[in-house]
């Protein structure tokens, strides 16, 4: 097993703007950083290899406080990464994942102390790990999945030790990662239904669809994530206007309901609940509904038994995912399901995927679930590695936001978009002069990120189009 060590690691960052804000839960966000991490390891032998991430620095979600503004967001994220820099650094030489199972409760543990969630906290070293393991790959000539796969990563039951006695090893082996995924495109609180819903001359002239109508026509979407507020009432009155728009715009459907945490308790979530039950005009809908995404805010979340709402719905937690034990403490409370997100970890996930065999074996069931959800991803690598990540757990469809509140590659080079559109050309096409995320019948294929050497990527970003974090 390869024993690595990291030489170098830097932090760049690349400005943002959306098109239009996007609204979700208490949030409405205009415009974000997206970092990238650049690292260098060195093996035994003296080999090296350079690795990279990237993510969106995405302001009120990781920490949702009133009192912090979105710029204070970010640089939580920024002492995140800083803290997981000097903890590789600290750590000396060892398997990938010995060195993540050596450092994660430590800095966790450091980040608390300077008053960062769990989840700001997972931020940083999820991007630190997936730079590692691209350059791993990289070192040793083969793909992620490959790499997942022959488990050349050394992962073991370290961190989650109720997975001990489970075999990883064959699990992982039996991992074959599909090359073409459906998308659920998300339904933002504030988004645009029909054409009415558009003020005179707020109409973008950039070619891409705006409403949810323009959306399903341009992209043939069958699957979608509809965000709610927590307010019952205004809640069922909007997807009415969206079942509408659903019902007479495709033959049928998939939809997940996304609370981002703004149900004060499971009493709200009945209402809803009941409410739509209530409703003629929401049956097909309602049909189609697989599940209700974090209704309950993170800090009441995991305080009690949710066995009244989710015996009518399951449930899956997503910002109560702080660390690699809430799944466990989630399925004790009666949550089926969690989210896997590139931003929340790579090991993470995988070991969370394997949970879930585990449970649905041990039950002989299929009532817990993983599905992937989005983090505004952006187009090139950060979107790459999410989407081999996603495939790799199995998902058969992905939330995606991205695509629609950003247009394409924005605010990377013209010689950097080109590169995506020569390497991934499954992936991405070229419109309006800008490389954007290719979605055909509602679907995006991306066998060339599943083959690339390294962590879904074959194209270097222009690092000198960055500024340095």
């Amino acid at each position: 097993m390869m024993e690595i060590r990291l030489e170098e690691a830097a932090v760049f960052e690349r400005s943002v703007r959306f098109r239009f804000p996007f609204r979700f839960g208490a949030a409405r966000v205009e415009a974000a950083p997206q970092a990238f991490v650049r690292v260098r390891i060195s093996d035994r032998s003296g080999r090296s290899a350079i690795g990279r991430a990237a993510e969106m620095m995405m302001p009120k979600w990781f920490d949702k406080s009133p009192v912090l503004s979105p710029d204070d967001n970010v640089e939580q994220l920024r002492t995140s990464l800083r803290l997981a820099i000097g903890a590789y650094r600290d750590a000396g030489s060892g398997t990938p994942f010995a060195l993540h199972a050596a450092i994660e409760g430590e800095h966790h543990r450091r980040a608390a102390e300077q008053g960062l969630p769990g989840l700001v906290a997972s931020y940083g070293l999820a991007l630190i790990d997936r730079a590692l393991i691209d350059a791993v790959c990289r070192l040793d000539g083969l793909s992620v999945a490959e790499a997942v796969r022959f488990n050349r990563l050394g992962i073991d039951a370290a961190t989650a030790p109720d997975l001990r006695g489970f075999d990883l090893n064959g699990y992982f082996a039996s991992l074959a990662p599909a090359a073409t995924m459906a998308v659920r495109h998300t339904i933002g609180l504030a988004d645009a239904l029909t054409a009415a819903d558009i003020a005179e001359g707020a109409r973008i002239g950039d070619g891409l669809p705006q409403t949810l109508q323009d959306v399903i026509a341009v992209y043939g979407h069958r699957h979608f994530k509809i965000k709610v507020s927590g307010r019952p009432a205004e809640d069922t009155g909007r997807l009415i206007r969206i079942a509408e728009v659903l019902d007479a715009a495709t033959e049928s459907c998939v939809a997940t309901l996304d609370g981002n945490e703004q149900f004060e308790g499971s009493e709200a979530v009945a209402d809803l609940l009941d409410r739509i039950a209530a409703e003629p005009r929401l049956a097909r809908l309602r049909s189609s509904i697989l599940f209700f995404e974090q209704p309950i805010a993170r800090a009441e979340a995991l305080s009690r038994s949710v066995a009244d709402i989710s015996c009518r719905i399951p449930l899956e937690i997503d910002e109560s995912d702080a660390d690699i034990g809430s799944f466990v403490e989630a399925k004790a409370l009666g949550y089926a399901g969690i989210s896997t997100k590139s931003c929340k970890g790579f090991y993470r996930s995988l070991l969370n995927s394997a949970r879930i065999a585990r449970w649905n074996s041990e039950e002989r069931t299929d009532r817990y679930f993983m599905s992937a959800e989005d983090l505004t991803t952006q187009a090139g690598l950060a979107l790459q590695q999410d989407l081999v990540l996603a495939a790799l757990i199995g998902a058969t469809h992905v939330e995606r936001n991205g695509y629609h509140y950003v247009d394409g590659m924005v605010g990377a080079p013209q010689e950097e978009q080109a590169a995506y559109l020569n390497d991934h050309g499954d992936l991405y096409h070229m419109s309006n002069g800008r490389a954007r995320l290719a979605i055909r019948g509602g679907r995006v294929a991306f066998a060339s990120a599943l083959a690339a050497r390294g962590l879904g990527s074959s194209v270097e970003p222009d690092w000198s189009a960055m500024t340095r974090s």
